[in-house]
C-alpha cells in the first residue's frame, strides 16, 4: 500500500473525511484549509515528516519508531 492510500484508509477508518481533517489541521496546526492542497501532497509524495506527525495527531495516532529485529 502506498502512503497516499494508507493515509486515506486511516481517515476513513476514523469515520471522518478529508474536508474535516483539513479543517482540523487548519485550526489546530495552521495548515491551509484546502483539500486539494493535502490531496496533491499525498499524490506527489511531498508530505513533510512534520506534516505527517500533525496529520497523525488530528487522527488520534502517534508515529512510533521501533527498531527492527536483526536478520542473521
Amino acid at each position: 500500500m502506498n502512503i497516499r492510500n494508507e493515509i486515506k484508509a486511516h481517515i476513513v477508518q476514523e469515520g471522518t473525511t478529508m474536508s474535516e481533517v483539513v479543517r482540523t489541521l487548519a485550526v489546530v496546526h495552521g495548515w491551509s484549509a484546502s483539500v486539494p492542497n493535502l490531496s496533491d501532497k499525498l499524490k506527489r509524495g511531498t508530505l513533510r515528516y512534520s506534516e505527517a506527525i500533525e496529520l497523525a495527531d488530528v487522527l488520534g495516532y502517534d508515529i512510533i519508531w521501533r527498531k527492527r529485529g536483526r536478520k542473521h
